[in-house]
């Protein structure tokens, strides 16, 4: 016996329920299936009508694809994750019964992609990079990763994750990233940083940032010297000193002897 059933499976699509099995010679007595240890599916080919649906929060049987080995639930919701089984009785007299069973999680997907924020445009080699990856609202929380140029990232290097709960039982996750730059991380003077938000197999988004090398600008040294005199300031100097001389040549006249 064999039952498929969708591990994960996004809201509002619907699940299609297989149940596989040989019972040999021995006729069908009845196919039951059950969510959680209540039953909402029973076919028995001997009865009229064959099939008889029982109400159960999150089930809306598909009844026009239904049959003896196949339920398809329409519009899952997030009350639809549980645990399937599929129960096979032979008739009698050996009324032998086999049964198996799986789990079916209902994903709330995102209404957007992975969120980066706390980043700069440009960075020097040494600066330290901080930013945050934040999916938003979903049920389960979406797994995040960072990628630095198409290289998953040092483990060293993550913050968290950290997850908070929103209403209607929905979850934000959030993952931070810091290092400190260094030349190799620049390939050709840019730098790609991504996000990575994921959930099973039903949701895979990503973002992408790409940052440039700032380079350090170089020191420009000023050179500040003496202008030599003009011309004009020349003639001052010169007639300064001759009006000098002159004043020096008439005090000492003023103090000559005069002959008795």
């Amino acid at each position: 016996m064999e039952v498929r059933i969708p591990k994960h499976i996004a809201r509002d699509e619907s699940a299609r329920l297989e149940c596989k099995y040989d019972l040999g010679q021995e006729p069908l007595y009845s196919v039951k299936w059950y969510k959680d240890g209540n039953e909402f599916y029973r076919y028995v080919p001997q009865e009229r009508p064959q099939v008889q649906i029982f109400t159960l929060p999150g089930v809306i049987v598909d009844l026009h694809n239904s049959s003896e080995s196949t339920v398809v639930l329409s519009r899952v919701d997030l009350i639809s994750s549980g645990i399937y089984k599929c129960e096979v009785s032979a008739e009698a007299p050996s009324f032998q019964t086999v049964s198996e069973r799986g789990h079916m999680i209902v994903v709330a997907m995102p209404k957007d992609g992975p969120r980066i924020t706390g980043g700069r445009p440009r960075y020097q080699i040494g600066d330290t990079v901080r930013v945050n990856c934040t999916s938003a609202r979903s049920k389960p929380a979406a797994t995040l990763q960072w990628f630095i140029n198409s290289e998953l990232a040092d483990p060293n290097f993550l913050l968290g994750p950290w997850y908070h709960a929103e209403r209607d039982d929905l979850e934000t996750s959030t993952l931070g990233l810091q290092f400190k730059v260094k030349p190799r991380h620049f390939r050709k003077s840019d730098m790609k940083l991504k996000c990575l938000a994921t959930i099973a197999s039903v949701y895979w988004r990503s973002n992408e940032e790409s940052v440039e090398n700032e380079k350090p600008r170089e020191a420009v040294m000023e050179s500040r010297g003496t202008a030599p005199p003009t011309s004009n300031t020349a003639s001052s100097a010169s007639l300064v000193i001759s009006l000098m001389v002159i004043s020096a040549a008439t005090i000492v006249s003023s103090y000559v002897a005069v002959p008795r």
